[in-house]
């Protein structure tokens, strides 16, 4: 299964600028949080997050929620996705992977999910 997503910069600086550290706080973890030195990766983030549940096949919602997926770095700081086990026991998923970009005022990511 694939998701991909796109997501304007400036949204989600006009989100953090609104409400400060609480928009940050609606779609990602505190560890996620720490991540986030620069607008352009909350967007990433967010991207990738919307891409992870449109290949689940449900979009952000009651199946899945923002916070039931988290990205965290491998030691080379490529982003890696994990999920709450509600998600995985009720989507099956074996395997996981990200790719975010983010140039021109747009970030962008795709998501590759296996299923068992």
């Amino acid at each position: 299964m694939i998701g991909i997503d796109i997501v304007s910069i400036e949204r989600i600086k006009k989100m953090f600028d609104k409400f400060g550290i609480k928009a940050y706080q609606k779609f990602l973890s505190e560890d996620e949080i720490i991540l986030v030195k620069k607008v352009e990766t909350a967007a990433g983030f967010w991207a990738a997050k919307e891409a992870a549940s449109k290949a689940l096949g449900t979009g952000i919602g009651a199946d899945c929620s923002f916070l039931d997926i988290k990205i965290s770095k491998t030691n080379k700081n490529a982003p890696l996705l994990t999920y709450s086990q509600k998600v995985l026991k009720k989507f099956n998923i074996k395997n996981s992977y990200v790719s975010i970009a983010h140039d021109s005022g747009f970030a962008t990511a795709i998501v590759h999910l296996e299923k068992n």
